[in-house]
């Protein structure tokens, strides 16, 4: 995973991110996800962002998909950073649009999309970080970081999930200075399909970089 939050100028930047997920020990795809967006620092506390995801998601797990289908979704975000001693907190309010592909199969073979189906969906994620030594995070420092996200559908389309999934997460993670920070992680996300009856337990490493170097010209 690769997420960036890159300055372009003055207060106004990008976000940067995408995602290969895989399963069965890395051996078979399980999604791709592509998520561009523009940034706008209202504070040194407060940056919201509109932007875009597409993802394609492919059939895994006990209880697969019938289809792989892909989905488009527009996304209105604020991330709230604070400190409390020596943790570091981040609030993130994300409102999703998004628009997902039911695929069927084609008679000679292969699969179409054959309807578009519109969903809502709210998320909030509280994330926290704690440096081993010292009082921040600061180019080679080694820390914990750790979060939690609940992710709930809401609108007339939604089925019997109205509780989508849960994400809990816990990393090991360094610092490397300009390149971004390096996390290692383990991730429990417990996912209500479509149908309200069956739940997925998926455990997941998880590999990131966070970046934040800047885009801006040197005057």
């Amino acid at each position: 995973m690769y997420f960036g939050d890159h300055a372009v100028n003055g207060r106004w930047g990008v976000h940067l991110e995408g995602q290969l997920r895989r399963h069965d020990v890395v051996s078979k795809p399980q999604q791709i996800l592509l998520r561009p967006g523009l940034n706008f620092d209202v504070n040194r506390h407060l940056m919201v962002t509109l932007g875009y995801a597409f993802v394609d998601t492919h059939r895994y797990g006990a209880f697969p998909v019938a289809f792989r289908f892909p989905e488009h979704r527009v996304f209105q975000q604020a991330l709230l950073r604070h400190a409390t001693g020596r943790v570091g907190f981040a609030h993130r309010y994300r409102l999703e649009q998004r628009r997902l592909g039911e695929t069927a199969p084609q008679p000679g073979g292969g699969t179409t999309v054959a309807n578009w189906r519109h969903e809502n969906r709210f998320r909030y994620m509280v994330r926290a970080t704690l440096p081993f030594r010292g009082g921040r995070i600061q180019p080679g420092s080694w820390y914990f970081a750790g979060y939690n996200e609940l992710l709930v559908n809401f609108g007339r389309n939604v089925a019997a999930n109205v509780f989508d999934q849960n994400r809990g997460y816990a990393a090991l993670g360094y610092d490397m200075g300009t390149p971004g920070r390096l996390e290692l992680g383990y991730l429990h996300q417990l996912i209500q399909q479509r149908n309200g009856r069956v739940f997925e337990h998926n455990h997941t490493l998880q590999v990131a970089v966070y970046s934040t170097f800047s885009f801006e010209r040197r005057r």
